[in-house]
């Protein structure tokens, strides 16, 4: 947009400079030409370095001496404050409201000195009261028009932003318990798993079921089944590394992917969860409920694909079901000592 409208003001000064020359206004019709040349400048400088910043803010520096010129001389017949008209919404869509205000400030303070003193040096123009009045008065109620305008358009744009984010989040969050979801957790593992194509670095993954969950459903409600749900979860995240990322997979399964970490290291932390969920006291309005996990762990050391990888860790994981519960598989002994630490490479 920044082109086109460096593009515009070139033709535009152009023509208009080609207009003085042919009403033998010589030095205006060079100035303007003058400023349709700093604009293709500018344009070239952002052709050169993809600063839009740099080429956003070297417009208005250009626009605003233009303007100034035109106060100060009065361009062609003393109507080249008319021209002013054109800035205020030039300056809001370029800069921010806050900058914008200031520059246009500045600018009409140029104007109002020039208008007040027309004997300064360099002023050439001289203009009526009911000119200075109108113009004044016209141009205050455009700038306010145009920055309400600009505001209620950040505003809105702000609004949409936030639910897109918001929409976002949603569609990648479990409603339940505020973890990932299965989508995002899948992308993560696309992540993870690009990664360690490039650098070899190897993740693991440990796939879990709490035990019997359908019992507690049956016998207590679902409210309660969904407080063991939310209550595990508060649980695994204050057992899991910070690096790890868990994720509600479906239903009462969960999916905790773990980052730089070998099969014996993903053993030894679904071990040392599996052995706190069953010592912790879940309850639901004060009455206790039998909650214990299985799991089933896989690296992508031994798998070749992600589809291989979370097929393993379902074979695992229906091992240690159909092995009576509460276990991990492969069978790692009971917990004892602290999770050793992924070696960082």
């Amino acid at each position: 947009m920044s082109n086109w409208l460096s593009v515009m003001g070139m033709l535009f000064l152009t023509g208009i400079g080609s207009k003085a020359w042919f009403s033998a206004h010589f030095t205006h019709a060079w100035v303007l030409w003058s400023f349709a040349a700093l604009l293709g400048a500018n344009m070239a400088y952002f052709a050169a370095t993809g600063n839009r910043s740099a080429q956003k803010s070297g417009m208005l520096v250009i626009v605003s001496a233009l303007f100034a010129y035109l106060i100060v001389t009065g361009g062609e017949n003393n109507t080249g404050p008319l021209w002013l008209y054109v800035f205020p919404p030039l300056l809001f869509y370029l800069s921010s409201l806050r900058v914008g205000t200031a520059v246009l400030i500045l600018c009409a303070t140029i104007a109002a000195i020039v208008f007040a003193f027309p004997g300064l040096p360099m002023v050439t123009a001289e203009y009526h009261t009911d000119f200075k009045i109108r113009f004044f008065s016209t141009l205050f109620f455009e700038s306010i028009f145009c920055y309400v305008l600009e505001a209620s358009r950040l505003k809105a744009r702000n609004e949409l932003v936030k639910q897109a984010d918001s929409l976002e989040r949603a569609a990648r969050t479990d409603e339940l318990t505020g973890i990932s979801n299965r989508r995002d957790m899948q992308s993560r593992l696309q992540t993870e798993f690009s990664r360690y194509q490039r650098t070899g670095h190897h993740f693991s993954i440990a796939l879990i079921d709490l035990d019997l969950f359908k019992n507690i459903n049956d016998s207590a409600g679902h409210d309660a089944g969904d407080e063991v749900l939310k209550q595990f979860t508060d649980l695994a995240q204050s057992v899991i590394r910070q690096s790890d990322v868990i994720a509600r997979w479906g239903g009462e399964e969960f999916l905790i992917l773990l980052p730089d970490t070998s099969l014996l290291q993903a053993l030894a932390l679904a071990e040392r969860l599996r052995s706190e969920v069953s010592s912790h006291n879940f309850e639901f309005r004060d009455t206790p409920l039998p909650v214990t996990i299985s799991a089933g762990v896989c690296s992508i050391a031994k798998s070749g694909t992600l589809d291989e990888l979370l097929r393993q860790a379902d074979a695992h994981l229906y091992n240690a079901k159909e092995t009576g519960r509460n276990r991990i598989a492969p069978r790692v002994r009971t917990y004892d000592h602290p999770l050793p630490e992924p070696i960082e490479t």
